[in-house]
């Protein structure tokens, strides 16, 4: 029967093509862990390391470069956490908790020689068991019964609702007067228009006589807009002074 977590699937979480692997001493005491103390210019044994996630366990596996065989793992259930430790005096070592098949485990120190590398193994631990609290929060959500009361919003038997909209009333608006010089000029007080001036008597203009009167002057104007015919012409025309005098006879001298 496999154990648990063996058959879930595995995830590669980091891959770093260079590992240096240290021997470190037994701990005297419960001062803090100093990459000093260890022999840095001569490493164990030096490989690739790759991090791998198997359900909520993440592995730190130390390599070959070229065969990719395991050289040792270290399981991790928590971090920080005694599995993966940061040492006091830099942030390129580690110590790891090594284990292997038969449960036996032993303490070496890992270091990298750029800090980007360290930095990228300590955010993906970081990330993995963030993950795994949060599948943890969301299964026991699932599993504890919801206490708190629902909240009914349906509709009752025989429940009505009435809806009140409101209709914007029309504003009256007043018509802007122009202020250009283009508009209309008002009508009349008597709403009538005054006709146009007769075409025919700014045609027909009649020139007073030199020496006439004003009554002369409008008896032209009458015979020139009367629709009656001319005058004949007589063949006789007397004199005003004759018409005087024909009733008199002419005096005989004495």
């Amino acid at each position: 029967m496999a154990t648990e977590g063996q058959s879930e699937y595995e995830s590669v979480l980091c891959v770093k093509p260079e590992v240096n692997v240290y021997r470190i001493p037994p701990r005297a005491s419960n001062r803090a862990i100093r990459a000093a103390d260890w022999k840095l210019d001569s490493p164990d044994w030096t490989g690739r390391m790759r991090l791998t996630a198997r359900g909520k366990v993440a592995y730190v596996k130390l390599e070959d470069k070229i065969s990719g065989e395991l050289f040792a793992q270290a399981p991790v259930t928590e971090f920080p956490g005694i599995a993966v430790e940061t040492v006091s005096d830099s942030s390129r070592y580690f110590v790891l908790r090594i284990q292997d098949d038969s449960g036996r485990s032993a303490f070496i120190g890992i270091g990298f020689g750029d800090r980007c590398d360290a930095f990228d193994l300590n955010v993906a631990l970081q990330d993995h068991f963030k993950w795994v609290k949060q599948e943890s929060e969301f299964s026991k959500q699932a599993q504890a019964p919801d206490s708190t009361p629902k909240l009914d919003l349906g509709f009752k038997e025989g429940q009505t609702i009435t809806l009140n909209i409101g209709q914007s009333k029309k504003k009256d608006r007043t018509r802007p007067q122009s202020s250009g010089g283009l508009g209309l000029l008002p009508p009349p007080p008597g709403g009538k228009l005054a006709p146009p001036p007769s075409s025919r008597s700014t045609n027909h203009a009649v020139q007073p006589s030199a020496g006439g009167s004003d009554t002369a002057t409008l008896l032209d104007l009458d015979c020139s807009n009367s629709n009656s015919a001319p005058p004949s012409n007589t063949s006789s025309t007397t004199t005003p002074s004759a018409d005087l005098w024909s009733d008199f006879d002419p005096v005989s001298p004495k």
